[in-house]
């Protein structure tokens, strides 16, 4: 358990821990409008660079891969190399990489930029919770984590309107390129901000880093998502196999390379501590499934309000709206009751998630209005904020001070890697069952089919919540 050292109320850390988070949850509005601001986008991406689905797809995917990839190691990098060093540095990359996909001349070179981007926020967000685990006081940090979550919805929400506008717009001729420069005078206020008033987090010079697991970890990534991303477009052929294999090869040497180090006492990428933590691994586990729920129908329902039921970008931002803002209104009351009835939270959360992705199923037809539309969304976001806010705490309970970037990096890497992995097996079953078919009878269709997924994941993880919960007596000890 985590025996995290509360700042004196009359410390330093205590005076200025809320004005170093208003700069440190900018950072994280900033991670999520890249996440969700480019899923309108896609259609006039498509356009310009006459991009195949293939291309859509790791237009996406390259940055959640990327994030996913790099999260565990940098988080680690920033117990060893200070927080607030590794937070400043990924920051300024994602602004100069936000300025590299607004001028990029190609798709490739968009990817590529995307590329860079997912590695600047994997080097920053791990220092975001980091920093609110070890800085907030025990009774406001349950706050902290739910504005978190309030915040990074507010990016989800506010991605596909502004997006929507932005291209409508179309300022300056730049149309979808506005999306990623809107980022730079937002990114460098934050930098400023937050080098200002940031507390200096020491290094740990001595210590070294766990170079071989860090690659390790990427690999297993990477190999894991490239067949599922790549399959349908390259025809599922059969050595499509051995990178799956490979996935599973590279994430056992980890495995067991944590170990080898730990028995020689070196430090390790993830402590083996966490390895061995059976509630631990347990939450990350449901975070990664609960994610490749979420992510891939909204990104998939962004294509189909647009290119199957004819919405403008600003028409389809609007229709999706409601999502996040559900999310916010969720994870504001879900904070607010600090760490009680955490599990139940959890399954009231999922329980919210089934019954709004079985609701956009049945309703959802090349006639849906927008208001239609809004119904299930709402209980979608309202699950999301309800289980994550409720999640993280379980899982950040279960973290020792001294290991909180490696927690925080295998907690939001879990994250990401759901989220990856949504996008392309959903996009996946969706791209097949449409088709190439232009009305849309066939996109709303191949939406219905894609959603058994997500449907299949969150009764699945209800019933695993309502285990978890029978018997419960506090939340206080989850």
């Amino acid at each position: 358990m985590s025996q995290t050292l509360s700042p004196s109320p009359t410390g330093p850390c205590f005076r200025q821990h809320w004005l170093s988070a208003a700069f440190l949850f900018t950072a994280a509005f900033i991670n999520m409008l890249d996440t969700t601001i480019i899923n309108l986008a896609l259609p006039a991406i498509q356009t310009e660079f006459a991009a195949s689905h293939g291309g859509q797809q790791w237009t996406l995917v390259i940055y959640v891969l990327t994030f996913a990839a790099g999260l565990l190691p940098f988080g680690r990098f920033g117990d060893v190399f200070g927080r607030r060093r590794l937070f400043l540095s990924g920051l300024s990359g994602v602004v100069v990489a936000s300025t590299a996909c607004g001028v990029a001349p190609s798709i490739e070179a968009l990817i590529a930029a995307r590329f860079l981007q997912g590695l600047s926020a994997a080097m920053m967000m791990p220092q975001v919770l980091a920093i609110i685990h070890l800085s907030f006081p025990e009774e406001e940090k349950a706050k902290a984590i739910g504005l978190f979550g309030m915040v990074t919805a507010m990016g989800a929400m506010v991605g596909p309107l502004l997006g929507g506008v932005l291209i409508s717009a179309d300022l300056w001729g730049l149309g979808w390129r506005m999306i990623f420069l809107i980022n730079v005078p937002v990114g460098v206020v934050a930098f400023l901000g937050a080098a200002a008033v940031l507390p200096a987090t020491p290094a740990r010079e001595s210590q070294t880093i766990d170079w071989l697991g860090a690659a390790l970890f990427a690999g297993a990534a990477i190999a894991l998502l490239y067949p599922v991303i790549e399959g349908s477009a390259l025809g599922w052929p059969i050595w499509l196999a051995v990178p799956t294999f490979l996935s599973v090869v590279l994430a056992l040497t980890f495995w067991q390379h944590q170990r080898r180090l730990a028995i020689s006492g070196k430090p390790q990428l993830l402590p083996v501590g966490l390895l061995d933590n059976s509630r631990f691994l347990a939450r990350i586990g449901i975070v990664t499934f609960m994610f490749i729920g979420i992510a891939g129908p909204i990104v998939v329902l962004a294509m189909v309000l647009q290119n199957g039921l004819g919405l403008s970008a600003a028409q389809a931002g609007v229709a999706l709206a409601a999502h996040p803002t559900s999310i916010m209104a969720a994870s504001l009351v879900s904070s607010r009751l600090g760490d009680r009835y955490l599990v139940r939270r959890v399954t009231l959360g999922m329980a919210a998630l089934l019954a709004g992705m079985t609701a956009l199923q049945v309703t959802i037809s090349e006639a849906t209005p927008i208001y239609l539309i809004w119904v299930p969304l709402i209980f979608v976001g309202a699950g999301v904020g309800t289980a994550t806010v409720a999640m993280y705490q379980l899982v950040l309970k279960e973290v020792p001070d001294a290991d909180a970037g490696a927690g925080s990096g295998a907690l939001q890497a879990s994250q990401q890697m759901g989220i990856a992995l949504g996008i392309a097996v959903v996009g996946q079953i969706f791209f097949s069952a449409l088709c190439d078919a232009p009305d849309a009878a066939a996109h709303a269709q191949a939406l219905k089919s894609a959603l058994w997924v997500p449907i299949a994941l969150f009764a699945s993880l209800c019933l695993l919540s309502l285990t978890l919960s029978t018997g419960e007596t506090t939340d206080a000890a989850s």
